[in-house]
C-alpha cells in the first residue's frame, strides 16, 4: 500500500516539498506578484509539453514542437506587424501548427519514417523558414492591445495565460479520459499491433496525435509573441528540453511509466517554480542546465522503455 503510494505521488509529493522549500527560504518568492509570474511561465511550457506528450501518448516523439512554436509565432508577428486583424494572426499561427503537425503525421504514418528522423527534418525547416522570413531580425513593436491582450489581460482577475492554460489542460484531459478517440490513442501507444488488429485505426490516431501537438505549438506561439509584443526566429528553442522534461518527468507521477495530463501540467509548474526559485536563491544561471539535465536523465531512466519505442519504432 506505502509502496503504491509513494510509486504513483511520490514525484508528487516531492514537487510539494520543494515548492514548500523556495516558500519558506527564497527571498521575494511568496511574493504574490511572483508567485503570479511563475504561474504564467508555466503556462507556455504546459500548452507546448501537453502537444509533446500527446504525441508521445501514440508513441511519437515530436522533436519540431518549439520550432514549429517559433515559425508560427513569426507569421503571426508578421501580420500583426502588417496591421492584419489579430483575430486572423492568431488563426495563421494556429494554422502553421497544425499544417506542420499534419506533415509529421504523414511523414511518420505513409511515408514510416521514424518520429524521431521526420520531425527533427520538419524542425530544421521550420526553422530555416523563420530566419528566411524574418532575416534574423526579429518584429517589435508597439502592437494593438486587442492581440497582446490574449496574453497579458485578465478576465475576472485572472491573467488569461492561466485560464489558457487551464483550457488547453481540459481539453487534452477531456480527449484521453472521456472521449473514444483518447481510449485509441492510448491502446495505440501502449501495444499498436494489438491495438490495430482489435480494429482501431493506429494510423490515424498516430497522425492526430501529432496534429495535435503541432496545434498546441501554435497556440503557444500566439501566446509567447503576444506577451512579448515580439516575435524572433528562435524564441520557442529553449522550451523543447524543458517540454521533454515536463512530459517525462509527469510520467513519474499519477500514472507511473504513460504520458499523463495532469503530471505533465504539474511537472511544468515544478520545473518554473525550480527556476525561479534557484534564481532568487542566487544560484548561478548554469545550475539550471545541470539540474535539467539529471531530471530528464532520471525520467528516460525510469520510462526507458516508452521513450525508446516513440523514438526509434518504424
Amino acid at each position: 500500500m506505502v509502496r503504491d503510494i509513494i510509486g504513483k505521488y511520490g514525484t508528487a509529493l516531492a514537487g510539494l516539498a520543494l515548492i514548500a522549500f523556495f516558500l519558506i527560504f527564497a527571498p521575494n518568492f511568496a511574493t504574490p506578484i511572483n508567485l503570479i509570474n511563475v504561474l504564467k511561465d508555466t503556462s507556455f511550457l504546459a500548452i507546448l509539453a501537453l502537444g509533446f506528450a500527446l504525441a508521445f501518448t501514440v508513441a511519437e516523439l515530436d522533436l519540431s514542437v518549439a520550432e514549429i512554436a517559433s515559425l508560427a509565432a513569426v507569421i503571426c508577428g508578421w501580420m500583426v506587424q502588417h496591421q492584419y486583424p489579430p483575430l486572423l494572426a492568431f488563426a495563421s499561427a494556429i494554422a502553421v501548427g497544425g499544417a506542420l503537425g499534419a506533415v509529421n503525421g504523414f511523414g511518420v504514418t505513409r511515408l514510416r519514417i521514424p518520429s524521431l528522423i521526420m520531425t527533427l527534418g520538419v524542425a530544421a525547416i521550420a526553422k530555416g523558414c523563420a530566419f528566411m522570413i524574418t532575416q534574423g531580425i526579429a518584429f517589435v513593436g508597439r502592437w494593438p492591445s486587442g492581440f497582446t491582450g490574449l496574453a497579458r489581460g485578465y478576465t475576472l482577475g485572472i491573467p488569461n495565460l492561466v485560464l489558457w492554460m487551464a483550457g488547453a489542460t481540459l481539453f487534452a484531459y477531456g480527449l484521453i479520459k472521456w472521449t473514444r478517440t483518447g481510449a485509441h490513442m492510448v491502446a495505440t501507444g501502449e501495444a499498436d499491433e494489438a491495438a490495430r488488429l482489435a480494429g482501431i485505426a493506429t494510423a490515424r490516431m498516430k497522425r492526430i496525435g501529432l496534429l495535435l501537438a503541432g496545434l498546441m505549438a501554435g497556440l503557444m506561439a500566439v501566446l509567447l509573441a503576444a506577451n512579448l509584443s515580439s516575435a524572433a526566429p528562435n524564441m520557442a528553442g529553449d522550451y523543447l528540453l524543458y517540454a521533454i522534461a515536463a512530459v517525462l518527468l509527469g510520467m513519474t507521477m499519477f500514472e507511473p511509466g504513460k504520458p499523463n495530463v495532469v503530471g505533465t501540467v504539474f511537472a511544468a509548474l515544478v520545473l518554473k517554480v525550480l527556476g525561479n526559485g534557484l534564481v532568487l536563491l542566487g544560484a548561478p544561471y548554469y545550475v539550471q542546465d545541470i539540474v535539467l539535465g539529471a531530471i530528464i536523465i532520471g525520467s528516460v531512466a525510469f520510462s526507458a522503455s516508452v521513450m525508446k519505442k516513440a523514438a526509434f519504432k518504424v
